[in-house]
């Protein structure tokens, strides 16, 4: 029913996270990107548990660069799950943000960076009787000597669909170093020089329901 967001809402749930698991590491363990990754799959896991929705991208998509003199950050939407009432939306962020991507005009006006391809993964969110959203698809070249890093997830396994739904296509990531394309792992550090390019294609969302059923 509709309430008031407050503390109050938790109250009557109980969390167990066991000592030592990926939600609770012992002290020694080094950690990384638990607010942008992690907190995804977690959000993912309980809707997907509960049969309220399909999986969305999970990930972020972090993608930084810059060199010495200066930086940039951003996180990239991707395709959210569908559920039994409606299809996943496309592009979007999900779950755990609340950010949106500047401007290419902009980007490019204040970074020595250029915008090649911006625009939506058609067909990556996964098919059912509700569809799952499309991810997207972000292409940056370099016009000055760079350093590029991407941590990013659902490179090797694609976002689960619900209830006979399909999966979502998982995400794609390369770069163009003097003219050749080559993959890239989800989470990589590379030097790009001028005119190299790094492309992002983020996931798609998960299908909700058989697809033979949808109209």
């Amino acid at each position: 029913e509709p309430m008031p967001l407050s503390i109050g809402c938790l109250r009557p749930i109980e969390l167990t996270i066991p000592p030592g698991s990926v939600l609770c590491p012992d002290a020694d363990r080094a950690v990384a990107g638990g607010n942008v990754e992690t907190s995804q799959r977690v959000v993912d896991v309980l809707l997907g548990a509960l049969g309220s929705s399909a999986a969305s991208q999970g990930t972020m998509n972090n993608l930084s660069f810059g060199s010495e003199r200066w930086g940039y950050y951003e996180t990239l939407g991707g395709g959210c799950g569908a559920s039994a009432r409606a299809d996943g939306a496309s592009a979007v962020h999900s779950h755990m943000t609340n950010t949106r991507l500047t401007d290419p005009e902009v980007l490019e006006s204040r970074f020595p960076v250029r915008v090649v391809d911006f625009g939506v993964r058609a067909n990556s969110g996964g098919r059912g009787t509700q569809r799952g959203g499309d991810g997207l698809v972000r292409c940056i070249e370099a016009r000055e000597p760079m350093t590029v890093s991407l941590l990013s997830e659902r490179r090797l396994v694609a976002p689960f669909g619900l209830r006979g739904g399909e999966d979502g296509q998982r995400g794609i990531d390369a770069a163009c170093i003097d003219g050749v394309w080559r993959p890239l792992d989800g989470k990589v550090s590379l030097r790009l020089g001028v005119g190299d390019r790094v492309r992002v294609e983020t996931p798609g969302g998960g299908g909700y329901g058989p697809p033979d059923s949808a109209m």
